[in-house]
């Protein structure tokens, strides 16, 4: 069944429902391109098509229409956004808003006065939790895949073995009163699947949105990497996108104030590449062995399982070289207006290899084309409770309307050189590099153009990984990107097994896959049949792809643990604080962070606001004239109670008081 069809029928059991006069009446007609458009025929039940305008030329067979009887002159059509076919089209080419519309046809009497008509999109729906009657499609997904199964009949229950179930209500009993019996395999075979069902929960960005599409190649990048992803100008590279957030469980609000995880895998040539980041360009920390600690004070209490803002604080003001992600936390960005309009950072620092081994160091940006938009924390608060599913949810609704959310990719690049003399490390991923130093070099586009089909196949099982880098793309020396390539795929086989590449989305469907790895738990593929699993073999195994070694460099140090807490953790805050916001942003970035710094404990609010004042003096002072109000306020509403011990009490209870 054409995909349009569903589209047009959800379009006119809304009209029925929003339009109940006789102004719009639903009218069958025969359309054959040939013979112009002959008077309806006697009323009989007749298939629907759909022809897509803009860019598919009509069907070359006779196909039955819905026709729409719109009583409203031309200049009305023209207002709506509709226009006749053969008509110039607007901008886009595919119908308004650039996007496929409906092909119907206008009534004018009978015989060849009809012509087709472009009819516009529905449009969009209201922003969830607005008090609307309307529902959204991903409220609507249960009644749209209904509809686009059309006249189908329902498929047969069956058990996971694919044997028709009789009765999927009633368990097998002894009596209607009676016990179960243990021969009832419908209903053990339900339910040991079903405690099954959950996997463990992704340890960080445990709550997601997921969605695919491609990326097309805008600019050429061949003189920096040979990675044939940006091979040539218009190539396009199937990708998966998840987007998350940081700290929460599985089912927490999209709207808290966290960093959101941008994480790209593309399905290349040459296997795949995952470019797993933030919506930041920095993170909280230089050392990878401080991530875990991190990651706890994040999470919840060890005792009492509750959000500890000790443990935050306590981490960040001990650490300093946090300042620059606190500062980007806190700021406006800090609670981005769902997915679609955010940015995108590889943040980390790689490397790229040219066909003639010549290399590089990179860094990746995804600028949103929708532009920045941000949540105010009121109205954060408020889709916390109305909606907190809000991001998944737009996310959802924009792809599946057609409004196709897209990024554009640039990369800095930066020579070994230029690293060896650059004034800090460029491999702190607590700092960033200036653009007016390594200016943003732009390289395609990123778009995404259809939903998951089931969350839990599409997203939760969709595993990226850092190390995953094909032929051009390296590590850098930086100390955050080699602890995740390890950890990562560590993950990965712990929360989906050992064989989590042969799970479909993470599969490099585009590459053949071939290697002396065998068996494991859930090895659903051929495992290679017969063919060697040892090397060197002298029997036609795979071989070594010289052209795929790593690119080599020299490195000379000495080895130990070095402390790099002091490295300059505020110079790059300052310019920040002072150069790219502007005055109304410092006053909400302070507020945002005095509202909550103080429920942590007085000593840690002091050694914080030591640390904001070492940024800038203004800084701190505001943030500490802040917790001065908040503190007198919380002491002037405490309630002191007086105890001692009762008069009653046993000689012995007395004595161990």
């Amino acid at each position: 069944m054409n995909e349009p069809i569903p589209r047009l029928l959800s379009f006119l059991l809304e009209m029925k429902t929003r339009f109940s006069d006789e102004k719009y009446k639903i009218l069958d007609s025969i359309f054959t391109p040939s013979a112009g458009f002959p008077p309806p025929p006697p009323p009989a039940p007749v298939p629907i098509a759909l022809a897509r305008v803009g860019g598919r030329a009509p069907p070359q067979r006779p196909a039955s229409l819905l026709v729409l009887d719109w009583p409203s002159r031309s200049a009305n059509l023209a207002r709506r956004g509709c226009c006749p076919i053969g008509s110039p089209q607007p901008a886009g080419g595919a119908g308004p808003a650039g996007r496929a519309s409906l092909l119907l046809l206008r009534r004018r009497g009978r015989g060849a006065g009809r012509r087709p008509l472009l009819l516009p999109p529905l449009p969009r729906r209201r922003r969830a939790g607005a008090m609307s009657h309307e529902r959204d499609r991903a409220t609507d997904q249960m009644q749209l895949w209904k509809e686009q199964r059309g006249s189908q009949t329902p498929d047969e229950i069956t058990t996971g073995a694919g044997i028709p179930v009789g009765d999927k209500l009633n368990a097998l009993t002894a009596g209607s009163r009676g016990p179960l019996l243990v021969q009832d395999v419908v209903f053990t075979d339900e339910m040991a699947h079903f405690d099954r069902e959950r996997i463990p929960e992704r340890v960080v960005h445990a709550k997601g949105a997921g969605a695919f599409g491609y990326f097309e190649v805008t600019h050429d990048i061949t003189k920096y990497t040979k990675a044939k992803v940006f091979e040539h100008i218009g190539k396009r590279t199937p990708i998966a996108v998840r987007f998350s957030t940081v700290a929460g469980e599985s089912g927490s609000a999209d709207t808290v104030r966290d960093p959101r995880g941008f994480a790209v895998k593309f399905y290349t040539d040459d296997g795949n590449w995952d470019l797993t980041g933030n919506n930041t360009p920095i993170f909280f920390i230089r050392d990878p062995l401080l991530f875990p600690s991190f990651i706890h004070t994040q999470k919840r209490n060890p005792q009492t399982h509750l959000k500890d803002p000790d443990m935050v604080w306590d981490f960040w003001s001990l650490r300093p070289e946090s300042l620059h992600q606190v500062s980007f936390l806190f700021s406006d960005r800090g609670i981005p207006d769902g997915h679609r309009h955010m940015n995108g950072y590889g943040s980390h620092t790689f490397k790229f290899v040219n066909a003639n081994g010549k290399a590089v160091y990179c860094k990746f940006h995804y600028k949103t084309d929708q532009g920045i938009k941000n949540l105010t924390v009121e109205e954060a608060g408020r889709l916390s409770r109305e909606d907190p599913d809000y991001g998944l949810r737009d996310l959802y609704n924009a792809i599946d309307t057609g409004n196709y959310p897209s990024w554009t990719l640039y990369i800095q690049v930066m020579t070994f050189e230029q690293a060896e003399t650059f004034p800090f490390n460029p491999f702190d991923l607590t700092k960033i590099w200036p653009h007016k130093d390594y200016p943003l070099i732009p390289v395609g586009k990123l778009i995404l153009n259809r939903n998951p089909v089931n969350y839990f196949a599409d997203v939760e099982q969709l595993a990226f990984d850092p190390s995953n880098m094909p032929p051009g793309i390296e590590p850098s020396p930086d100390k955050m990107l080699q602890g995740r390539l390890f950890s990562y795929p560590d993950t990965h086989r712990h929360r989906l097994g050992a064989n989590y590449l042969q799970i479909p989305v993470n599969c490099p469907f585009r590459a053949r896959v071939a290697n002396y790895q065998r068996d494991g738990p859930m090895c659903v593929f051929d495992n290679q049949g017969g063919a060697p699993n040892y090397f060197p073999n002298s029997f036609s195994g795979p071989e070594n792809q010289p052209k795929a070694l790593e690119h080599r460099y020299h490195v000379s140090a000495d080895v130990q643990r070095f402390n790099s807490a002091d490295e300059d953790n505020v110079t790059q805050v300052r310019d920040f604080y002072t150069q790219v916001l502007n005055e109304e942003e410092r006053k909400r970035l302070c507020e945002n962070i005095a509202g909550h710094l103080k429920d942590a404990q007085l000593f840690i609010q002091k050694r914080a606001v030591k640390n904001f004042t070492d940024v800038h003096p203004d800084y701190g002072s505001r943030i500490q004239a802040l917790l001065d109000k908040y503190n007198a306020m919380e002491k002037k509403n405490v309630i002191r109670t007086f105890t001692r011990p009762s008069h009653h009490l046993a000689a012995k209870e007395k004595a161990n008081l």
